[in-house]
């Protein structure tokens, strides 16, 4: 599992690997769970992906998955490293075929000596599930609920291996997160990684490389709990987080619980009403948020566009795209509003490309914070009033993740934080506002509550003429 050796033997592919650190460790480790924790670009991922691809190689009939929590975040992720450092040899001779999947059965890379690595995500659950694995690796292992940890270790039964294991990887994130607490408690063993343990990063002698200097250049520009989480690698929170009662585990939910109800494709009820909010961006993200509204007042932000460097124009096409059908007709009601910020050009732009009027948003802002912070807290019933579907981002944006910066509102939550409330201690007072940095998803999130719980909107065009 460590260096090939230097001598090529006929007939046989070479593949090169050298972990180290904390890689080294989790390819000796026979536990039933491993975590490996670090900062961003230390390897983990690699690693992890190298465990398994030998466990295939040297176990004829073996069984892997290679999973996340949604299955479009993997194209550009984990299979990336798959197909660029870990497989491309064995890629290359035809010792690994890629099959691209069927109704009944799950795209993977099948080995010549029988084993395979089947590709999924956790949100079409179908087909992965009802196999049987001898290891699985999870990348990004804190989108995962509790639940879907526990579904995957009953599927690890296959027994072409000695032992059996779900390996995972992640970024840290609040020190209250369950996988967290799950290791402290000694149920899955934790291992830190450092980037030091990358060799693009650092040399044999541990001197940073020219590729190293300029990734961790990125990393240090960062700020605040993403500084903390992805270039110290630390299991922390923000401080003078605005939304402190958010959590990922509670406001992130896979779907709405329809029902019987009629639905339209993004799995949201026909009769709830949906309530569109824009945050204009081209260097800084564009922002679309489609929330829809229960009978009960809560609101479920159900679709989300994230993403840098379009025109408004643009955007407006890509949205137009997810809402009509190939005959021109809406899948889904139309938004009662567009509530936008105050761009004049790019609310004009919109309306004429969406063929919709938008609102300007109610843009008091520590009113609109205080309207979140309620929706987030937890009602009489133990729900909040404000959610997240997981799979709401419609597309990632290569820029963003290439630059460690959140690639859509949940991300950008937890680094959401007061300007000067560390300073007083937590006493806020109405000369206090938010770091205007990385919150544009957080924007239009203010602006779609305002619009939905103030109530206000003919007083405040009345205030505007």
């Amino acid at each position: 599992m460590t260096a090939a050796t230097a001598q090529k033997v006929p007939g046989l592919t070479e593949h090169r690997y050298r972990p180290r650190g904390s890689a080294r460790a989790i390819l000796r480790c026979r536990d039933s769970e491993l975590l490996i924790s670090g900062p961003a670009g230390t390897g983990k991922s690699r690693a992890c992906l190298e465990k398994l691809h030998a466990m295939a190689l040297l176990n004829p009939g073996m069984r892997g998955l290679i999973c996340r929590k949604s299955a479009t975040s993997l194209s550009s992720t984990a299979l990336v490293t798959w197909k660029r450092f870990v497989a491309p040899e064995a890629i290359a001779s035809g010792d690994v075929v890629y099959y691209g999947g069927s109704s009944q059965e799950a795209a993977c890379y099948r080995y010549k000596n029988g084993s395979a690595v089947v590709i999924g995500g956790l949100d079409k659950v179908s087909k992965i599930m009802s196999a049987e694995y001898d290891a699985i690796y999870v990348q990004e292992a804190t989108e995962l609920t509790l639940n879907d940890w526990e579904a995957l270790t009953t599927r690890l039964r296959n027994w072409c291996v000695s032992f059996q294991q779900l390996m995972a990887d992640c970024n840290p994130q609040s020190p209250d997160h369950w996988l967290k607490q799950r290791c402290d408690q000694g149920k899955t063993a934790y291992f830190e990684s450092y980037h030091e343990d990358n060799p693009v990063l650092f040399d044999e002698q541990g001197q940073i490389t020219e590729r190293g200097s300029a990734y961790i250049a990125k990393l240090d520009a960062l700020t605040g709990v993403r500084y903390q989480r992805l270039r110290l690698g630390r299991w922390v929170s923000a401080e003078g987080m605005i939304y402190e009662d958010y959590s990922s585990n509670v406001h992130i939910i896979d779907d709405v619980g329809a029902g019987t109800q009629a639905v339209c494709p993004s799995g949201i009820p026909m009769a709830w009403p949906r309530f569109w909010s824009v945050d204009f961006g081209y260097t800084h993200p564009f922002v679309l948020q489609c929330w829809a509204e229960d009978p009960d007042g809560r609101l479920y932000m159900y679709r989300e566009i994230f993403y840098t460097r379009r025109t408004v124009d643009q955007h407006a096409a890509k949205i137009l795209s997810l809402v009509r059908g190939p005959d021109g007709r809406w899948l889904e009601p139309k938004p009662h509003v567009i509530t936008c910020d105050h761009d004049a050009e790019g609310r004009a732009v919109l309306e004429r490309e969406l063929n919709i009027g938008t609102e300007p948003a109610h843009k008091s802002v520590l009113e609109g914070l205080d309207a979140v912070q309620v929706r987030m807290r937890l009602a009489g019933d133990g729900r909040p009033r404000i959610f997240f579907l997981r799979n709401a981002l419609v597309e990632r944006d290569p820029l963003l993740v290439e630059a460690n910066r959140p690639t859509c509102t949940v991300e950008e939550i937890p680094g959401y934080v007061w300007k000067n409330r560390a300073a007083r201690k937590g006493e806020l007072d109405e000369d206090d506002e938010p770091v205007k940095e990385m919150d544009d998803g957080c924007d239009a999130m203010r602006y779609a509550v305002a619009e939905r719980d103030f109530g206000i909107r003919a007083l405040f065009r009345s205030f505007s003429v």
